[in-house]
C-alpha cells in the first residue's frame, strides 16, 4: 500500500501549529483564572476553539485539571475543582484540524509559588531533554526513552505521574486513543521495539512525547506534550 507520507507529516505539523494558536488564544482570553471551575474552563476552550479555529471534534476528551487533580493520569476521573489564586493548572487537548489530530498540553501557574513555578519550567526542560535523547539514539525503544524520562524526573526532584511518557499519533481512528493493552503504541516499560519503525500497514510511526511530573507530598503536578519526532526543538 502506498501512503503520501509528506502529506501526513505536513498535516500533523499543521495540526500542532493550530493547537499552539489555540493555547495562545486561551492565554489571551484569560480563560484559566481563579474562581472558575475546571468544567467552565473546558467548556470555554471548546467555544473558543470553534470560534477561532473552527474545531468541531476532538480525538480524546478535553482535560483541564487544577490543584490536587493534577496528580491524576489521563484515564483517572476526578471531582471537579474550582481554580484557586495560587493553583497550578494543566490543559491536555486533542483537537482535530482538517482530519489531522493534534495532542498538545501545557501547564499554567496562577500565583507565585516557587515550587510550582519550578515544576512548570522543569516540564519544558525535561521535555527537551527527552527529544534530544531520542534524536541522539536512533535505535531507542519506547522502554528506553521512558526509563530515561523517569530517571531525569527523579534527578530533578519529581516523579512521573503515569506509567508512560507518550504514544503513537496519526495511526488510529479519530474516536480512539491508542489501545491501552498495546504496549508498543506507548513510550513505556515493555515497549521494546525501536521507536523509528514502520507500523503493520507500512506507515512511518510518529510519536507524542508527554511529561507528567508530580510532587505527591505537596500534592500537585504538571503536564506538557507535543510531537516528538516532527518539528523544531522545544523551548529550552
Amino acid at each position: 500500500m502506498v501512503f503520501d507520507e509528506e502529506a501526513r507529516v505536513q498535516g500533523l505539523l499543521a495540526a500542532q501549529a493550530k493547537a499552539e494558536e489555540l493555547f495562545d488564544a486561551i492565554v489571551e482570553d484569560r480563560l484559566v483564572r481563579a474562581g472558575r471551575s475546571e468544567v467552565e474552563v473546558s467548556k470555554d476552550i471548546h467555544v473558543l476553539a470553534r470560534k477561532v479555529l473552527g474545531v468541531a471534534r476532538y480525538w480524546h476528551a478535553r482535560i483541564v485539571r487544577a490543584g490536587a487533580n493534577t496528580l491524576l493520569p489521563y484515564d483517572q476521573s476526578a471531582s471537579v475543582r474550582v481554580l484557586e489564586p495560587d493553583d497550578i493548572v494543566f490543559c491536555d487537548l486533542g483537537p482535530i484540524f482538517e482530519e489531522w489530530e493534534a495532542d498538545f498540553g501545557r501547564t499554567f501557574v496562577l500565583g507565585d509559588d516557587p515550587d510550582k513555578l519550578r515544576l512548570r519550567d522543569d516540564l519544558a526542560h525535561l521535555w527537551d531533554e527527552g527529544r534530544r535523547h531520542f534524536e541522539r539514539n536512533p535505535d531507542v525503544t519506547g522502554e528506553g526513552l521512558y526509563e530515561f524520562m523517569e530517571a531525569r524526573a527523579h534527578e530533578a526532584g519529581w516523579e512521573l505521574g503515569a506509567g508512560f511518557s507518550g504514544h503513537l499519533v496519526g495511526q488510529f481512528p479519530h474516536d480512539m486513543v491508542p489501545p491501552p493493552d498495546d504496549v508498543h503504541s506507548y513510550i513505556a516499560r515493555g515497549s521494546d521495539r525501536p521507536m523509528r519503525r514502520l507500523d503493520e500497514t507500512g506507515r512511518v510511526c510518529h510519536w507524542i512525547l508527554e511529561v507528567h511530573l508530580v510532587d505527591r507530598q505537596r500534592r500537585f503536578g504538571g503536564f506538557r506534550e507535543e510531537l516528538l519526532d516532527l518539528g523544531g526543538a522545544a523551548v529550552v
